[in-house]
């Protein structure tokens, strides 16, 4: 990435990456074929397949090594497919938790939650803001498939009171994702962001993915993908 797209980066929290997944796509595709399709949302993990795509020398876990470096790596995964059936909407948030391996008490991590089987933690904040978000467009995007809002440059306001979203995404003003298949969004996990159902809705299938660069600490350990 040149200079100035990471500079654009660091400001906005947000870049696109067109047609970074589309040499991969096929791959991609049979690595998922597996995953139920009438489900709003599916958590991975222990797809084998995936490891060589999201490697930080990987199709697309180059894309996030642009920011983190040679030792970035995939941490948590989860393949969204809004439709007809599961046209839904996300009101403005961030991102508060990390996928582990198993609880171990630490200070400044907590509350715990399992979801689909898997160990959830909030960590301090501050290990957020060093994180970033992939998303992988297996269909088209366009502003009437609900493409992912954000607010450009809320990353840098740190840990957000939910009394003060609506100031902030005041303040920074929106912006929409849309996407073409095989292009790949990158932000900062700690963006603020938020979903709109689609006015016109088609299949619309995402593979995010949390990507990190860092050991845990307090013998805590990411379960990645």
């Amino acid at each position: 990435m040149p200079d100035g797209a990471t500079a654009d980066f660091a400001t906005s929290g947000a870049q696109l990456f067109k047609g970074a997944l589309s040499p991969s796509m096929h791959e991609l595709e049979t690595a998922l074929m597996h995953i139920p399709k009438d489900e709003a949302g599916v958590r991975l993990h222990g797809i084998k397949a995936l490891e060589p795509l999201l490697a930080s020398n990987g199709c697309i876990g180059a894309v996030p090594a642009t920011i983190l470096g040679a030792q970035s790596r995939p941490v948590r995964a989860i393949l969204f497919n809004k439709s007809p059936e599961t046209n839904w909407s996300l009101a403005w948030h961030q991102d508060r938790t990390i996928c582990v391996k198993e609880k171990r008490e630490a200070p400044g991590y907590g509350p715990w939650t399992v979801k689909s089987g898997m160990v959830h933690v909030a960590p301090p904040f501050d290990l957020l803001t060093r994180m970033v978000t992939l998303r992988a467009h297996l269909d088209d995007v366009p502003a009437t498939n609900a493409p992912l809002l954000i607010a450009p440059g809320s990353h840098t306001f740190g840990r957000i009171a939910v009394t003060d979203v609506d100031d902030v995404v005041s303040r920074c003003g929106t912006a929409a994702c849309t996407a073409r298949a095989g292009d790949v969004w990158l932000y900062a996990t700690a963006i603020l962001h938020a979903s709109e159902p689609a006015s016109m809705p088609t299949s619309r299938r995402v593979l995010q993915v949390d990507f990190a660069a860092e050991e845990l600490p307090h013998g805590l350990e990411w379960l990645g993908i």
